[in-house]
Order: structure tokens, then C-alpha cells, then sequence
């Protein structure tokens, strides 16, 4: 800035008006998620003739017909009143939420303490604080393709490369060991596991996840299992935990209460460590050092989770996974019928993938025009599978009231049928 005199007065020059910007660091840059990027990029604009039906939001409670156990609701009352948690507590959780989880998550294979055990704000910061205790800058890391959106958002924030490993939805949504295996180099840091799947809805089954295990050991890496969906799982089939399957691989297994207790807004979850011959010594105090860094997730529901985690009874989650497979039936039924279609039928969690297949590709884009003239024409949105990283697929979600499940599988089959033409009638329909 300058100065002039002029009449006895000093007067100053006007500053120069350039641009401030301000940088943002180079993790923020990279910071993407999937999801949200896709669909706040997407024109929706519902059909005002239609009410409008989103089967696209992973979360049980919007519709306001799943709701928690009044166990769990009565031991956050007890909490509160008790006065006890209104504090800060250990960053690494609450001694008796631990030894509660450690309980809880126990197998006669893979039995766990609370030293095993760090609570934490939902499973999404268990995913993160797993992911960054065992990777720096500039490794590579396995994660499932198609798989949860956040895998990618984390790995790009902290300058992880991310190798993905072909899930095969012929196969039931099975690895390809083969593809997975040869990414493998000296700079792969874990192969994570998502079992229960998220968008897929599959279950491994205990050969294949020994499969998995095998890769683990021969190349010597660690598994991280994200398993929020624990145990969420259709009649006639049964949740293996990873960790109950190996006693050379180290497993940082992953969970919390959101899904399977219906309360995703609490935020707990927590990381099990499965050490494997003192294999995570410095991983078990590098994720007390990470947990210091946050302090903690809500003191008053870690103060209940003993509670709910002993008191809820088994018939809820049985009540629960009945009601959701009902709608998985439904669903997978009525689309197979749907020309254009490929359902792939979900054995748990709460998704249904479901292919769009050559016909359709004929009329329309990809799976993001698909979805986007979904919701324009009939006023249902569906998830592209874009959005965790997979071409020509869209995600469902089970858990909406029957009727409005039926009223979306009814118009997505209408919109189909409209974009083929006469094509619908020439043979396109499905076989299941």
C-alpha cells in the first residue's frame, strides 16, 4: 500500500484487490466419496405424477418400520439417569463396553479379552483406524470390487494406492483368488474382506473364506474383515468370522451396533484384534495411540452397550433378518421377471445388486443414465453401481415397508419394459 501527501494530508493508495485463495492440503484433495460425489451429480427430478421411493439409502430406520430393541432403548435411559457417563472416558472405550463386545464377539475358535478390544465412533472409524495403523503413503492395498464406497474415500485421503480384487456375480459374488492374488507385490499392506457384503448382500462361505486365508498366509498379510453385517444372514446360511478360521493370519475384524440393532445414528463400533502369534504388537499400540486422537464415541451408549449387547434377545435379530429376506424374495422374484434385468440373489446384509443386461444397454448409457431416467420417469431411485466402483449394475435396498417395495419392482419393471419397446416382447425375458 502507498502513500501520497497532498493539502497536508497523507492519503493512501487502495490495496491491490487480487484473488485470495486459499490451498487446501493435499489430503483434502484427494478426499472423494463415491456416493455422494455420483449423486449430487445426478439430475433428480422425480416424476410429480408417482410418490417418490427411494430404495437407495443404507439406512434401516428411514422408513420408521425397523425399529431397535426397547432393550437397548431402556438401557440408554438407564444411562443417562445414572449420571455416570457424562465425562470423558479411556480413548480405547469404556473397560466394561470392552469387555462387553468381548464377550459378544467371543468364539471357542477366536476368543477375545478386553485388551483385544477399541471402541470406536461406528464401523466407518473402525475402518479408517485399521486402514491407516497398518498402511503408509504410497502402499497398496486390496479391497473387494464392487465394495463399500468409503474403502476408496479413506485410501484416497491418506495417499494409499488401491488395488481391487474382482468379485464375480456369477459366482454369488466370490473373489476372484486368481485376480486378487496377482496384484499382490512387496508394498501390499492387507487384503480387506467385507463378509456380509455391502452392495453385493452375499456370504462367503467357509471354503472360500479359507481361500482367502491362504492367500493371506502364503504372501504373509494381514486381513482386515469388515464384518458390520455379522451374522445378518438368510435361513440356510451361516456367518463364518474370519478370524475363527485361521490361527496363523492376523485379523483386525470389524463391527458395531448400528445395523444389526437398527441404531446407525449412535455411532459404536469397535476394532477386535485377533493377534496371531504377537504378530500385531506394534499394530495393538499404534491403534491406542490412533484412538487418543478423537477420544472416544458417546460416553452415555458405551455406558449401556453391556446391557444391550447381554439383554437383546436373539428373536429380534431372527425377526429382523426374516422380514428382510421376505423382501429380498420379493424383490429378486419380481425383477428376474423383468426383461433387460439380472438380479443376483443376495444370501444376507440388506442389498440386491441387480445387472442391467445387453438388451437395455441398447437404449440406455450406462447405469448412471439408467438410474437417473429411473427416478424422471417413474419416481424410484435406485444407487448406481458406479457408486462402489461397478459398470452396468444398480443397488437395492430390502428393508423399506413390503408395499412400498412392491410399488418400486412394479414401476422399474413398467420403466423397463417401456424403454425396450417391442424388444420386451421379442424374448428378453428372463430365466430364473
Amino acid at each position: 500500500m502507498d502513500s501520497q501527501e497532498g493539502n497536508g494530508h497523507i492519503q493512501m493508495s487502495s490495496p491491490k484487490k487480487d484473488k485470495w485463495v486459499v490451498p487446501i492440503s493435499v489430503s483434502a484433495e484427494h478426499t472423494m466419496n463415491p456416493i455422494r460425489r455420483i449423486v449430487d451429480q445426478m439430475k433428480i427430478e422425480p416424476n410429480p405424477e408417482y410418490e417418490f421411493i427411494s430404495v437407495s439409502i443404507g439406512d434401516p430406520t428411514v422408513f420408521g418400520n425397523l425399529n431397535p430393541p426397547q432393550e437397548a432403548v431402556d438401557a440408554i435411559v438407564e444411562a443417562t439417569i445414572s449420571g455416570k457417563y457424562n465425562g470423558y472416558l479411556p480413548a480405547v472405550g469404556l473397560s466394561a463396553a470392552r469387555e462387553a463386545v468381548a464377550r459378544f464377539e467371543s468364539t471357542p475358535e477366536a476368543p477375545l479379552t478386553e485388551k483385544d478390544v477399541i471402541i470406536v465412533s461406528g464401523c466407518s472409524a473402525a475402518i479408517e483406524m485399521a486402514m491407516r495403523v497398518l498402511a503408509d503413503p504410497g502402499d497398496n492395498i486390496l479391497i473387494p470390487n464392487p465394495g463399500f464406497s468409503l474403502y476408496r474415500t479413506i485410501a484416497g485421503a491418506e495417499g494409499f494406492e488401491t488395488r481391487f480384487y474382482r468379485l464375480l456375480p456369477d459366482r454369488g459374488w466370490e473373489a476372484d483368488l486368481e485376480h486378487l492374488e496377482s496384484q499382490i507385490d512387496k508394498r501390499t499392506r492387507f487384503i480387506l474382506v467385507n463378509n456380509p457384503s455391502n452392495p453385493c448382500g452375499s456370504v462367503y462361505s467357509k471354503e472360500h473364506l479359507l481361500q482367502l486365508i491362504g492367500i493371506a498366509e502364503r504372501h504373509r498379510l494381514p486381513i482386515i474383515s469388515d464384518e458390520i453385517y455379522a451374522y445378518s444372514v438368510f435361513k440356510n446360511e451361516t456367518f463364518y468370522p474370519i478370524a475363527s478360521l485361521t490361527t496363523t493370519v492376523p485379523v483386525l475384524a470389524l463391527g458395531a451396533i448400528s445395523k444389526r440393532f437398527l441404531v446407525p445414528g449412535w455411532r459404536v463400533g469397535w476394532i477386535l484384534v485377533h493377534d496371531r502369534n504377537d504378530a500385531f504388537k506394534d499394530v495393538r499400540s499404534g491403534l491406542a495411540d490412533s484412538a487418543t486422537k478423537i477420544l472416544g464415541p458417546c460416553a452415555i451408549i458405551q455406558g449401556a452397550l453391556p446391557s444391550i449387547l447381554a439383554n437383546t434377545p436373539k428373536s429380534f435379530f431372527d425377526e429382523t433378518m426374516r422380514y428382510i429376506e421376505k423382501n429380498a424374495e420379493i424383490c429378486y422374484l419380481n425383477l428376474s421377471m423383468v426383461p433387460g434385468l439380472k438380479p443376483v440373489k443376495p444370501r444376507g446384509a440388506m442389498y440386491m445388486m441387480v445387472g442391467i443386461d445387453e438388451s437395455l444397454m441398447k437404449h440406455v448409457k450406462d447405469e448412471l443414465d439408467f438410474t437417473q431416467r429411473l427416478v424422471s420417469a417413474k419416481s424410484v431411485f435406485c444407487l448406481p453401481g458406479s457408486c462402489f466402483g461397478y459398470a452396468n449394475f444398480f443397488r437395492i435396498v430390502l428393508t423399506p415397508p413390503e408395499e412400498m417395495l412392491r410399488k418400486a419392482c412394479e414401476r422399474i419393471g413398467q420403466f423397463c419394459r417401456e424403454i425396450l419397446g417391442p424388444d420386451a416382447q421379442n424374448g428378453t425375458e428372463n430365466s430364473h
